[in-house]
């Protein structure tokens, strides 16, 4: 969950890996570090804070070096603090460290470090894995490569780690199980990071480093080893995407300009595959697995946070129209128990970084079982798509706003096309149905635009809105999940206590919560459980609650019952949720503003959660 960047070339490292870590801080921002090798001497800066304040602090000092690694921190082990920061040195002070991911047997690892008279300046357990290569190197003799193999295969654990030592001043040795590392390319001069967004601007060759490799980095050679010292062929990838799209592009906040991509993005996910013209979907990554797919017995969505709410809408869509059962599971929760999962099952994990840690232990442990892995990811190259059997990209393009909003729209429009190319190959839906839906699918990024175009309106609701303490968020059928996500992004942008719930299930329980100072949002656009919401409405209204709804354009009932209401265009009530989700983005958004909140890097909340 924290930002990773190294350079090791002829140029200066110091700019290369601020702007880096700009460029990854919203994977962590509890505080920021950089240590840079001169002359074989390691200069440490590090800052509680954002990275403005690591600049800030390393005014006037030297900043000398072309080898460099530095690191953004999102807290796991030890509060936020200058001294908790990374990187960390090593007792001797020759060996410096960052690293991400968490090191789940660092308690007796210390303990056996402090009987050897080891003292350590954190609480980290990285500064413990760091003392204990240390401990090897001394004892073991050898290089630092050596001692790294040899404590690797001790640990237990997630890591991406970066190290540098003064003997040798050219080189950083890195090594990855369970958390991202990718290796860009240059002439003479090699970037090393936790994504690609901080190496575009330099180079578009690049390597996905392996669980369990270790990578010895010079400015003219890049070596990959497997723990048992055996060489590996780096595969050198080529990065499709482009510096414009992981800059705000005159926009306030990096989650403003990614609702408002959302359009173009749900238009490339269904360019190429979908043809409303001729009625025909054809997704390549799915094609050689079409039979399976089809005739498995059971499909398992695997995923977490916003991703398991567009799992939960593909279960719907899926039983709907391709009548094979569905189960939603919570990543974390499936890879502690022992589910059953029988061979031929199908396991779909949803995942918009492509690294969850545990999305990857989930399907690992399934398809140990003999399932078939779907994978649905954002990022190429990613974890999750090279464990995956088959599945798709969204195409949405980096995400760098935390809160997930094109990247759910994506997934949602990738799930959609999978669902009714399953359905029509199963000949479970008409083919007068099937070409109703791919038209219907179509039009979604130009009713998405129209949506976008009420984004004054949205906000003067969200006005009436940024001084509650509570909300509720109800919706029916398809639109259950979207009330769900609604409350998550509501609870991640504005810190307001917020609950989605099924709209029947409000007089279960919830409904005791109801008077005139708590806001009930209602996802009602026309559906078979429009009457029944307007009757949920009603009795909100009973207990003078205050009701916001998004309904449909031409919906004249809602609006006499409503406080508010947000209409945006009609569709299927299959595809409603796509549009459905994209007033309740602007909402949290303009509430999280109104309050003043950092919508972009929310407190305690990282974008990509590599660690349990």
């Amino acid at each position: 969950m924290c930002g990773i960047v190294g350079y090791v070339g002829t140029k200066q490292a110091y700019p290369i890996v601020v702007k880096g870590l700009k460029r990854l801080e919203y994977r962590g921002y509890d505080s920021a570090g950089i240590a840079l090798l001169n002359n074989k001497q390691i200069n440490l800066y590090k800052k509680k804070g954002k990275v403005a304040d690591l600049e800030e602090f390393t005014l006037g000092k030297s900043l000398e070096g072309s080898t460099a690694i530095g690191h953004t921190r999102w807290a796991t082990h030890g509060e936020p603090s200058d001294r908790n920061a990374h990187p960390h040195l090593s007792q001797s002070g020759e060996i410096a460290m960052i690293h991400n991911g968490i090191i789940e047997n660092y308690a007796s690892l210390k303990e056996d470090l402090l009987k050897k008279g080891y003292q350590f300046k954190s609480d980290t357990d990285t500064e413990v894995l760091l003392n204990f290569i240390e401990d090897i190197y001394i004892n073991n003799g050898g290089n630092l490569e050596e001692a790294l193999r040899v404590a690797l295969k001790r640990v237990v654990g997630a890591y991406c780690i970066l190290l540098i030592e003064n003997k040798n001043p050219e080189t950083i040795i890195a090594a990855r199980k369970g958390s991202p590392l990718v290796i860009g390319i240059g002439k003479n001069e090699h970037f090393l990071a936790s994504d690609a967004s901080p190496i575009i601007e330099y180079t578009k060759e690049v390597v996905y480093v392996n669980d369990y490799e270790i990578a010895i980095v010079k400015p003219d050679e890049l070596i990959l080893k497997n723990l048992g010292n055996e060489k590996q062929t780096p595969f050198i990838t080529k990065l499709d995407i482009e510096l414009d799209t992981i800059e705000k592009g005159g926009y306030d906040h990096f989650m403003l300009k990614e609702i408002f991509e959302q359009p173009k993005t749900i238009y490339d996910c269904l360019r190429g595959r979908l043809n409303a013209e001729k009625g025909s979907i054809n997704i390549s990554g799915i094609e050689d697995y079409l039979d399976e797919i089809s005739n498995a017995p059971r499909i398992i969505i695997i995923a977490c946070g916003t991703s398991w709410h567009a799992g939960l809408i593909a279960e719907y869509i899926i039983e709907e129209t391709c009548r094979i059962p569905v189960e939603v599971e919570y990543a974390s929760e499936f890879r502690y128990r022992n589910p059953i999962v029988h061979k031929g099952d199908m396991i779909v994990a949803i995942s918009q970084s492509g690294e969850t840690a545990d999305t990857i232990v989930a399907i690992e442990k399934a398809k140990e079982q003999g399932a078939i892995i779907m994978g649905i990811v954002n990022v190429v190259g990613s974890s999750i798509s090279r464990i995956s059997q088959t599945g798709a990209y969204t195409h949405a393009g980096p995400e760098i706003g935390v809160a997930s909003t094109k990247a759910f729209t994506g997934q949602l429009a990738a799930l959609m096309m999978i669902a009714f190319k399953i359905a029509h190959h199963r000949k479970t839906i008409t083919e007068e149905r099937f070409f109703h839906l791919c038209e219907e699918l179509s039009f979604v990024p130009e009713k998405v635009e129209r949506i976008l175009q009420m984004n004054d309106e949205i906000k003067a609701v969200a006005e009436t809105l940024k001084d509650a303490s509570d909300t509720l968020f109800l919706g029916r059928g398809y639109n259950f999940p979207i009330a769900l996500e609604g409350a998550l992004k509501l609870k991640e942008i504005s810190y307001i206590h917020a609950e989605g719930y099924p709209a029947a299930e409000m007089k279960h329980g919830p409904i005791a919560l109801v008077d005139e100072n708590l806001p009930v949002i209602f996802v009602a656009t026309k559906d078979v459980y429009h009457e029944k919401i307007i009757s949920n409405m009603q009795e909100i209204k009973a207990r003078k609650g205050k009701v916001i709804a998004i309904i449909n354009e031409g919906d004249t009932i809602t609006p006499k019952i409503a406080d508010a209401v947000i209409a945006i265009p009609e569709t299927d009530e299959i595809i409603a949720p796509i549009l459905n989700v994209i007033p309740l983005q602007l909402l949290s958004y303009h509430i999280g503003i109104a309050r003043g909140c950092n919508v972009d890097m929310p407190r305690n909340l990282a974008k990509s959660v590599t660690v349990e």
